[in-house]
């Protein structure tokens, strides 16, 4: 089964070809290192899959049914959820309150209508525990590690049961501890059959969890295989250009 197929995705901005053509698909509970030098397509492609463009051409297609983005809010619908590098927490609230931002649970009690803060504390701790983080709850983001709020970020995305998760730089400017913590929750996700796509820079750490690698160049998909076939140096020739395909 495929959870993700992409056929034949273009995308231009006038003169501009930012995409050619590129077809990829991805399994349930499959990790896929997407790679490739700034400007080679990453960020369009990523976005288009998150809804946030549309393509000029081309086909995506969610187990097996072809569907159309014309918002974020379409892609989270069938399942996608987005990481981003800057993670977009409020440094003030508590992990619970980062995690159901903008999605409170509300209780009512006759006329009055209240957050339900108790629920927002137990779910997010069920959802850390999935993740095995030591985040709990209660605690204030501004006091945590880089590892702690990427389990933030991820939590949030948890919360509508996603079929797809896609993280950008995740391991950028955080301890060695802290990306083997993320890269933890990352095998964790896969093990509970949430496909990954982790744009990232670091070889390493593509390496150490992605079962397959893609890699773009100058918006042409110029390498898909598996991990286990492929290397560093192959990977660092293809995003240069010293390789021309794999």
């Amino acid at each position: 089964m495929t959870r993700l197929k992409l056929e034949g995705i273009s995308k231009h901005y006038g003169a501009i070809q930012a995409l050619s053509a590129v077809s990829l698909s991805i399994a349930p509970g499959e990790v896929l290192g997407l790679m490739g030098d700034n400007g080679a397509g990453k960020s369009t492609l990523v976005k288009i899959i998150a809804g946030n463009f549309s393509p000029s051409s081309g086909e995506i297609r969610i187990d097996d049914r072809p569907v159309a983005f014309h918002s974020p809010r379409d892609a989270q619908r069938e399942g996608i959820e987005v990481v981003y590098q800057d993670l977009a927490l409020c440094d003030n609230l508590s992990a619970a309150s980062n995690v159901f931002l903008g999605r409170e649970p509300v209780r009512r009690v006759g006329p009055v209508a209240y957050v339900d803060y108790a629920e927002m504390n137990r779910v997010s701790a069920r959802l850390f525990s999935r993740l095995k983080s030591e985040t709990r709850p209660r605690d204030l983001v501004r006091r945590m590690s880089g590892g702690q709020r990427q389990a933030v970020a991820i939590a949030r995305t948890l919360l509508s049961e996603p079929k797809i998760v896609m993280m950008d730089e995740p391991t950028a400017a955080i301890s060695v501890r802290q990306v083997a913590e993320v890269l933890d929750v990352i095998r964790r996700l896969r093990d509970h059959g949430i496909s990954v796509i982790l744009i990232s820079h670091r070889m390493p750490d593509v390496f150490a969890v992605s079962d397959r690698i893609a890699v773009l160049r100058r918006g042409e998909l110029v390498a898909n295989k598996k991990a286990a076939n492929s290397s560093p140096e192959e990977v660092t020739g293809l995003i240069t250009g010293a390789i021309q395909a794999a």
